[in-house]
């Protein structure tokens, strides 16, 4: 897990985007075509739990 990245609240994308090792843009690209990790409105900001963001990463794992 990333320095500093607390799992007791809620991560912004820079945060999320992070963890996932990827750029903040392709997070809102995921996001915007509705296959990203499950996210919350708070007012105008996007926010994310991590054992959401945990359960999406699973649900990509690709089968051999």
């Amino acid at each position: 897990m990333q320095a500093g990245l607390s799992r007791d609240r809620m991560w912004t994308h820079e945060e999320t985007a992070a963890y996932l090792g990827v750029e903040v843009q392709t997070l809102y690209f995921l996001n915007h075509k509705g296959k990203g990790p499950r996210y919350y409105k708070v007012g105008r900001y996007c926010r994310y739990r991590p054992a959401e963001v945990d359960a999406w990463l699973e649900s990509q794992c690709a089968s051999r």
